[in-house]
């Protein structure tokens, strides 16, 4: 098959979802109110809330919702063949995905900007609130660790990756005081600059990598883990408008030029998919993904079909700077949308390899060795790209080989191929890190609101101490598992955690449409919720009882089966919501018709 044709249908389906389903969601089932004032008007701080251009909200909201999930998830998800994740990330990123993401955004916003969990608390019960909250929390400290991870897996030992990733933090820092003081609202022109900023900080990394600075910019792991952690306190700690907002849009030019250039390369070399359709792998023992294509493909590809950590955003950062409730539908739905393109052209780069090539990058040699695959193309690429690039597992080198395989094809550029691969092993740690600050960020906000519950100074988002013992705490959470895990133990966990919190999200969004008195559009968020729910419980009971428990990993055994149990009484609590909703419509409709009989 010919990768052009996956990338007509993609733009062709996700045009016509934003503009039809899109428009459904925004006019029929939330009625976003342009004249409704938003809390970052209302509640304006010049720190949290902070009403905020609308391309620069999109830009920040989409580059933290699009973090390692897109990049990595669809590539691993290859194993199963080219159609079973291609099926998934269109229907799912349009029906379920951008759903969740408008909803909860929506939901948010008409609670002040609270997050998930208090939104909870208010929709539901205290006590799901409560289980929201520990269930949130802990699925923030897993989900930060597993960002970071492919971070640190792309970065290490890479002194161009580091410069030019390092780079962006000063950067951001430059054009957040310079659209703030120097040049208040000219935002195409501190766009324009800081662009080539961060341009001339991935051009100048080959210089960096062969300078006097290279060993002062090259880590280890452990250190780019403690690297991380501290970054991620800083960010979580400073006002949004100084590091975070700037930083994350600017990111969100050179990722989605990025694609864009990588979707015109497609068009331009016109690729052939070398996955084949449905690999032998579909029905379990795979090398990179143990078990079967359902339910192990839907926590696989996570962000990119949907994602509950995006719900973090959506009520976390993001609702604290939209101007005017009506640009809901372009952050929420469309900037999931555009993360599902994202994810289809990575998913596109890594079957264009030769499948053998793909298994042999993607497995250790050990596993690869009993496949009985013989390789084609792959000590020609692992020449070009001045790097071994077998038994690198992860999918983040099978990408960066993939897209520079694919650039590397157009006339002129072969000889760049090296060049291609470390500016692609670049732009997938950027990706990664917008997501991380943002995340490190809602951490914060979460973990203020559940020691508010305790100590009630907390709470307050203006009070200096608790904003930095919070972020200190966040960070050192997810930074201690992130020193002492890998890939291969915190990945798997981080699937099912990221799935589990996308339920509990869609059964809160459900609530908030039967609160509304939209019941007869619940359908929206129910339908999905039902297929997520049931098939991330199904992968979590598989991963404790034929992964986790057979090697005796009791520590993720257990956080499995604590998060499916919040998970599931958020979900029960939420049911038992509707029916007596339900009850009371039905009699309320009931006395009304005997009104109406008796006059």
């Amino acid at each position: 098959m010919n990768a052009i044709t996956l990338v007509i249908i993609a733009a062709l389906v996700l045009t016509l979802a934003y503009r039809i389903y899109g428009s459904f969601m925004a006019a029929k089932v939330l009625v976003l109110d342009s004249e409704r004032t938003t809390p970052a008007v209302r509640y304006n701080d010049g720190r949290d809330y902070v009403p905020t251009n609308k391309w620069i909200t999109f830009g920040h909201h989409f580059a933290a919702i699009a973090g390692a999930g897109p990049l990595i998830g669809p590539v691993l998800a290859a194993q199963f063949g080219y159609l079973p994740g291609t099926i998934w990330l269109l229907i799912g990123a349009v029906l379920a995905g951008a759903v969740h993401d408008m909803v909860i955004l929506f939901a948010s916003i008409r609670h002040d900007g609270l997050s998930i969990a208090e939104i909870a608390k208010i929709e539901i019960s205290k006590a799901s609130g409560l289980a929201t909250s520990i269930g949130v929390l802990f699925i923030m400290i897993i989900a930060m660790a597993g960002l970071a991870i492919a971070i640190v897996n792309a970065l290490y030992a890479s002194p161009w990756g580091t410069f030019t990733v390092a780079a962006t933090i000063p950067i951001a820092i430059f054009i957040g005081i310079y659209l703030r003081y120097l040049r208040p609202g000219k935002i195409g022109e501190a766009s324009f600059i800081g662009v080539i900023l961060v341009l001339l900080g991935v051009f100048f990394g080959p210089a960096v990598q062969t300078s006097w600075l290279a060993p002062y910019l090259t880590f280890s792991r452990s250190q780019l883990s403690v690297i991380l952690a501290i970054y991620g306190f800083i960010a979580a700690a400073l006002p949004v408008w100084l590091l975070l907002a700037p930083r994350d849009y600017l990111s969100s030019y050179m990722k989605i030029g990025t694609i864009l250039a990588l979707a015109v390369g497609i068009i331009f070399v016109r690729p052939e998919i070398q996955m084949p359709a449905f690999t032998p792998f579909i029905y379990g023992g795979g090398p990179i993904i143990p078990g079967p294509v359902w339910p192990f493909l839907f926590i696989t590809i996570a962000c990119g079909a949907v994602s509950g950590f995006h719900s973090l955003i959506a009520s976390g950062t993001t609702p604290k700077m939209l101007n005017n409730e009506r640009e809901i539908k372009l952050i929420g739905f469309g900037g999931m949308l555009i993360e599902c393109f994202v994810a289809l052209m990575a998913f596109i780069a890594a079957t264009s390899l030769y499948p053998a090539d793909y298994f042999a990058i993607n497995s250790s040699a050990k596993v690869f060795a009993n496949l009985g695959m013989s390789i084609n193309e792959l000590p020609m690429l692992a020449q070009m790209v001045g790097e071994e690039i077998a038994d690198r597992p992860g999918g983040a080198v099978s990408l960066a080989v993939g897209m520079a395989h694919i650039f590397g094809k157009i006339p002129g550029m072969q000889s760049l191929l090296s060049f291609w691969y470390h500016f692609v092993i670049m732009f997938e740690a950027l990706f990664i890190l917008t997501a991380l600050d943002a995340g490190t960020r809602v951490g914060r906000y979460l973990l203020q609101e559940l020691g508010g519950r305790i100590y009630k100074p907390l709470k307050n988002p203006h009070w200096t101490p608790g904003t930095i013992l919070t972020s200190g705490a966040i960070s050192f959470a997810w930074g201690y598992l992130l020193y002492q895990g890998s890939i291969a133990t915190i990945w798997p966990l981080f699937g099912v955690a990221n799935q589990l919190l996308a339920s509990m999200a869609l059964a809160i969004g459900t609530t908030v449409l039967f609160r509304m008195g939209k019941r007869h559009y619940a359908w929206t968020t129910f339908i999905p919720l039902c297929f997520v729910a049931v098939t991330t419980i199904a992968a979590g009971y598989l991963n404790i009882t034929t992964n986790y428990l057979p090697k005796d990993n009791y520590l993720l055994a257990g956080a499995s089966a604590l998060m499916i149990v919040l998970v599931v009484f958020v979900i029960g609590d939420a049911i038992r919501v509707w029916r007596k909703i339900i009850t009371s419509e039905n009699q309320t409709s009931a006395q009304q018709v005997a009104a109406e009989s008796s006059k």
